[in-house]
């Protein structure tokens, strides 16, 4: 089967975050050993496989995500990477519906080559900061907010632009803080600078010592920006060293994701799962 390595949340190769992506020939999925062996293989922050579904039905295909360490119940980048391997190769045409773990997402291709990812809203919780994140993290939080269990991370937002760029974290003290791991927000301190809030993203309880650009965070860093700075509408930068731009629109339940991605490799797996 083809495999291919997609950057998703970005126009250019190398930026943005990679994903492997696997489109399988049948109707179910692989035993997850195998599953787990490939995406140990391909060594990116998730690898997503996705077989076609029954017509008729409430999806068009069934996703899963898998870390190198294990399987997640929401990714936004690979399912960013699979919609645009979808569309880029003619295997669907036109708003294609994902059935996952996190239940039915829908991405939808623009005539620019953007797609938009349709995700559940994060529900928020404000929280006390717990004792250590300070020490964990090199900054002490101004606030701090529980995501809900399909995100699993603690939100903190620090006090400005400059303290989440410098950030150095212990990454083994961060696991025991949160389900996945720690979102590390500010403001932008220029809004003409194109962004309107930057975010860096460590999870290391799923293998990830830092992510170069999470979907799913944006789920939870949408409302958050929305209710601070009055607007439905707002882009985040996430400052990994690969960094990558997601425009989200805050719906209600829904948070809309938008983001490009590009193909920068594809060749073919040889590793046969019924061998």
């Amino acid at each position: 089967m083809r495999i291919r390595i997609v950057d998703a949340f970005t126009d250019r190769p190398f930026a943005g975050n990679p994903a492997g992506v696997l489109l399988l020939d049948g109707d179910g999925f692989p035993g997850d050993g195998w599953l787990q062996d490939v995406a140990v293989e391909v060594n990116h922050a998730e690898t997503a496989f996705a077989h076609r579904l029954p017509a008729g039905g409430d999806a068009d295909w069934a996703l899963r995500w898998f870390t190198p360490v294990t399987e997640v119940a929401m990714c936004g980048h690979a399912t960013l990477a699979t919609a645009h391997v979808l569309h880029t190769t003619g295997t669907h045409e036109g708003p294609v519906r994902f059935a996952t773990r996190s239940g039915v997402l829908v991405a939808t291709p623009a005539a620019d080559g953007a797609i938009t990812l349709d995700f559940p809203t994060a529900p928020l919780t404000s929280v006390a900061v717990p004792d250590g994140v300070a020490e964990a993290l090199g900054a002490e939080p101004v606030a701090a907010f529980d995501t809900g269990a399909n995100v699993g991370d603690l939100l903190v937002e620090l006090a400005d632009e400059k303290t989440v760029r410098g950030l150095a974290p212990d990454h083994k003290a961060l696991a025991a803080y949160s389900a996945r791991g720690i979102i590390a927000t500010a403001r932008a301190d220029d809004p003409a600078g194109g962004y309107d809030y930057l975010s860096r993203c460590f999870f290391p309880n799923v293998g990830i010592d830092e992510d170069p650009v999470t979907g799913s965070a944006h789920t939870a860093l949408a409302p958050h920006w929305s209710a601070r700075l009055g607007r439905p509408d707002l882009t985040g930068l996430q400052a990994s060293p690969r960094t990558g731009l997601v425009r989200t629109g805050l719906r209600g339940e829904r948070t809309l994701l938008t983001g490009r991605a590009v193909t920068v490799i594809e060749g073919e797996l040889h590793a046969d799962p019924d061998a």
